[in-house]
């Protein structure tokens, strides 16, 4: 396992436990646990589900963070265009919640999108004050804003 660097200060409310927590890329092999471990943030929704091929394809730009050989956050990017992805199925045990790793984890997320050349990320959550806190917005530079229309069914 090859750890990432994450340049995002670590938040501080429980620095020891972050001291055993390793971020690295996803592999793979993380496929089945992925699965495992994002199945309780679905059952709740939290999340939207996602088949194992989906999980397959977030994890070439995905990053997990682990402790003790166990999976106990994940996020990934899914790249619709050179000019846009979105963050997706951000997830950290509720164990660890409040310590940073989620921060973290869409910090290597941003630096990914960054590092391919990727204009803006975007983030479709209900847990908009987190996401604040990262750096996102309402609106990009420009008053650019994205407007949705739902053909699900209610």
């Amino acid at each position: 396992m090859t750890d990432v660097e994450c340049s995002l200060p670590i938040d501080e409310p429980n620095e020891d436990v972050l001291q055993s927590i390793s971020f690295r890329a996803a592999e793979a092999n993380d496929i089945p646990s992925l699965i495992s471990f994002l199945h309780p943030f679905v059952e709740i929704g939290r999340i939207l589900p996602r088949t194992e091929n989906e999980i397959g394809d977030l994890v070439p730009h995905g990053f997990v963070a682990i402790q003790d050989d166990v999976i106990i956050g994940f996020a990934a990017l899914e790249i619709h265009s050179i000019k846009l992805a979105e963050l997706r199925s951000l997830a950290v045990s509720p164990l660890f919640q409040g310590a940073g790793i989620g921060r973290n984890l869409v910090q290597l997320c941003v630096e990914k999108a960054r590092a391919t050349g990727i204009r803006e990320v975007m983030a479709i959550t209900s847990s908009e004050d987190f996401f604040k806190s990262c750096g996102f917005d309402f609106t990009l530079p420009g008053e650019k804003k994205a407007l949705f229309l739902s053909n699900r069914e209610r």
